[in-house]
């Protein structure tokens, strides 16, 4: 089989399996149907964090065991389960709580070694332009998946049937990784036997230690702002009399568009003061947002602009998290970055569903306002670090 073979079917499973992230964006939507509210939807993204977080520290421990990409097969058989649990729910309970711990321990797996496979099939200067066309794939996943939903819930069905949809969908990529797995050992662009992938905490303080710790504060940052608009996005849709479906679709066809022109684009020649200008951008459409109310054009925009600005920016910083590690240590800072890009974007929820309940969305809002500010603050001044420090190394 040919690398762009491989490639590509490596990005159809990433993009099936993606969806099931998508549709923890309606959780609020499903759990309306059994009297559940935002403050429950919150307590089981957060024993999905929970989950999530040791699946990613004990990802590289099973990859070393198992092999990479049979791993990220049963993880993708964990999130199939975890759907149709969801799906099949009829109250807060026992499978209600089983379903967020299999997807959590799915999604954390899927997350953490995707981009380490990547590095075994792509060399270091090829990263950014890999590293966004996984992200094209991840994103247009997240996005379409609600789409999908809401064009089901048009033809009669309901939010249950898309889970179900979304489980079949990732039993296929499941086996689509299984079979993955000889052709990427074949063509692998490292020799000998693959590093260790272990995460320890020692291998946590050196990473702290190293530049590597700035990408990874800045993604648990950028994620907690993600779930802020997304995780909740059909409540604050039901409030202003929109269609969610229009948000989704305008910033999924955004990011993807953006990603997939951009791809060959490596930050420029300082890439934090790229990350930095899109996530001004990302702040602004959160405030945009804050003041829009009920237009729908103002409402599209907000999805273009929170596009641009969180999806351009995410590969470029994932990059750098693998570029400003240390050569040994580039399985470990991936992993650990997957984990902080967790802590936000299945933790976040659990503060922001208990502000919609006892403070109101706009003060969520303002709260993802003010974390999207301070991110674009840390990126520019790395970026000023950067470029001072530029004509000392030449």
């Amino acid at each position: 089989m040919s690398r762009l073979a491989v490639l590509s079917l490596f990005y159809v499973a990433t993009f099936l399996q993606a969806g099931a992230y998508g549709l923890t964006f309606l959780l609020p939507r499903l759990f309306e149907t059994f009297g559940a509210n935002e403050k429950v939807v919150g307590a089981m993204l957060f024993i999905t964090t929970i989950a999530t977080l040791v699946s990613v520290y004990y990802a590289g421990h099973l990859s070393d065991r198992f092999g990479r990409m049979r791993m990220l097969g049963i993880a993708c058989l964990s999130i199939a389960a975890a759907l149709a649990g969801y799906g099949l729910a009829g109250g807060v309970g026992a499978l209600l709580i089983l379903a967020s711990v299999a997807i959590g321990f799915g999604w954390g797996l899927t997350y953490a070694l995707s981009p380490v496979a990547l590095t075994r099939l792509v060399a270091e200067d090829e990263r950014v332009r890999f590293f966004a066309l996984l992200s094209v794939a991840l994103m247009a996943g997240f996005g379409l998946s609600p789409v999908m939903a809401a064009m089901m819930e048009r033809a009669g069905l309901t939010v249950n049937d898309a889970f179900f949809v979304t489980a079949a969908l990732c039993a296929l990529a499941a086996a689509i990784f299984f079979a993955l797995a000889a052709p990427v050992r074949a063509l692998s662009l490292a020799t000998g036997a693959e590093p260790r992938s272990s995460l320890s905490l020692a291998a946590v303080g050196a990473i702290m230690r190293s530049p590597a710790r700035l990408p990874v504060i800045m993604v648990c940052l950028g994620a907690s702002v993600f779930a802020g608009m997304n995780n909740f996005q059909t409540v604050f849709a039901d409030e202003r009399g929109l269609d969610y479906a229009d948000y989704f679709l305008a910033y999924t066809v955004t990011v993807v568009v953006f990603r997939v022109v951009l791809a060959r684009f490596r930050g420029g020649a300082n890439p934090y003061m790229t990350i930095a200008a899109l996530q001004f951008v990302m702040f602004a459409s959160v405030v945009l947002f804050l003041g829009s109310g009920s237009n729908a054009a103002t409402y599209l925009a907000v999805a273009f602009l929170f596009g641009i600005g969180y999806g351009v920016s995410y590969p470029i910083l994932a990059a750098m998290a693998a570029n400003d590690a240390d050569p040994d240590l580039v399985p470990q800072t991936l992993q650990f970055f997957a984990l902080s890009y967790f802590i936000g974007i299945f933790g976040f929820p659990l503060i922001a569903g208990w502000m919609i309940v006892e403070t109101g969305s706009t003060a969520l809002l303002g709260l993802v306002a003010a974390l999207a500010g301070v991110e674009a603050s840390i990126a520019a001044l790395r970026g000023l670090q950067r470029r001072r420090a530029a004509p000392v190394e030449a």
